[in-house]
Parts: structure tokens; C-alpha cells; sequence
């Protein structure tokens, strides 16, 4: 039991460590820039030649990059001048009409 909840903090604090480097905008490029290197070498923490276990530590990095650059794309869209999102949209005032059976 202890060992499973230690691999989980660790794992977890590995994924908020790749997830607020990601975000500081001076390492954003080294972060991605070195995942896609490890994604592509062959020598990994877990090598591809093992079946279904070799691919789960390049499957997870991926989706996590994958994900966390389309948060950055998302804030930074969202933070441009002139974006739906960031305009305040005016409603309308409401008319009231008073109806009548004829």
C-alpha cells in the first residue's frame, strides 16, 4: 500500500512540475522541444521494444503535452484584444407586450 500511494505523489508531482513549467513562458519551448525529443528517441525510462508497458510513458507525456499546449493556445487566445471571449457583449433591453385574445 505504501508503495502504490508513494508512485502516485510521485507521479502526480512529476505532472504539476511538467504543467507549471510548461506555463512559464521562458522555459515553454525547452519543455516542449525536450518532450518531443524523448518522445522520439528510442532510449526511454521504459523502452518501446516492451509490448503494451514500453508505450505507456510515451502515450501519457503526449497527452499531457498535448493538452497543456492547447491550454497555453486557449489562455492566449482568450487574452488578445478584439477576442469573443474577452469583448462584453451588450444585451439587449427586453420589450414587454401585453397580448389580448381577439
Amino acid at each position: 500500500m505504501k508503495r502504490n500511494f508513494a508512485t502516485k505523489t510521485i507521479a502526480n508531482g512529476l505532472v504539476n512540475w511538467y504543467r507549471e513549467v510548461i506555463r512559464h513562458p521562458q522555459y515553454r519551448w525547452w519543455i516542449v522541444l525536450g518532450s518531443l525529443i524523448y518522445l522520439l528517441n528510442p532510449f526511454d525510462i521504459l523502452p518501446d521494444v516492451l509490448p503494451i508497458v514500453g508505450l505507456v510513458d510515451d502515450g501519457l507525456l503526449a497527452s499531457i503535452l498535448v493538452a497543456e499546449v492547447a491550454q497555453v493556445i486557449r489562455d492566449r487566445r482568450k487574452s488578445q484584444p478584439g477576442s469573443v471571449t474577452n469583448m462584453t457583449a451588450e444585451v439587449p433591453p427586453t420589450i414587454e407586450v401585453q397580448a389580448s385574445r381577439v
